[in-house]
């Protein structure tokens, strides 16, 4: 007969109070500023785009630092927060550069193999580290995909040197080339874990949300 401990059968908690936990807050902070990349995307409003992109970087680096530092989680509380990580990073860094692509290129068809093919390794790459995490080494396999949305908003500085569709192509080999480095066989430094690396980060934010709203204006 199977044997039941006490936390298997203790009555799971509520779906939405994990809300309240912080790094799930910053998560979903990040998410929200996702939703405005997407839309502004859509809209072509690409510097508003690039704010919500570089944004959403911001916050999907936040939740870890706060989740290091807190004290009192549960494991729950840390499994949950995993599995929204990576639901949230499959839309921010495989689904909004895929739509970012596509409406940059007007949605001709020709721009659908290019997107499917962001998303799907960002698929790929998502899915490879849940099964088998960070290397031996402490490092990713595999360009970690945060790095896509920090170098394509870098890219789309220079936008406005070419004309559009001289701009459409450097875009879409763009993503191309950083969807083949998210599933390549390379070795990569975890840069969100060094809190060195999370003030550059927070420099490079504030740095790029002041020249795209000034681009704006």
């Amino acid at each position: 007969m199977t044997q039941h401990t006490p936390e298997d059968q203790a009555v799971p908690p509520s779906i939405i109070s994990f809300v309240k936990d912080l790094p799930n807050l910053c998560s979903l902070a990040g998410l929200a500023c996702t939703l405005f990349a997407i839309y502004f995307s859509i809209l072509g409003f690409y510097h508003a785009a690039m704010i919500g992109m570089v944004w959403a970087v911001a916050f999907d680096w936040a939740d870890g630092l706060v989740a290091r530092r807190m004290q009192g989680r549960t494991g729950s509380d840390r499994a949950f927060g995993g599995q929204l990580d990576v639901l949230i990073d499959i839309v921010s860094y495989g689904v909004t550069p895929a739509i970012l692509l596509l409406s940059y290129g007007k949605f001709e068809p020709e721009f659908l193999l290019g997107a499917f093919l962001m998303l799907a390794a960002s698929a790929i790459r998502l899915s490879y580290f849940s099964v088998f995490g960070l290397s031996s080494d402490s490092k990713y396999t595999g360009l970690a995909l945060d790095n896509n949305s920090l170098i394509l908003v870098f890219i789309f500085l220079f936008e406005g040197l070419f004309s559009q569709g001289e701009f459409s192509i450097i875009l879409y080999m763009s993503g191309l080339g950083l969807a083949a480095l998210n599933v390549a066989q390379i070795k990569t430094p975890k840069l969100s874990g060094n809190p060195n690396n999370v003030y550059m980060l927070a420099v490079y934010t504030l740095g790029i949300t002041g020249i795209y709203i000034w681009k704006i204006l």
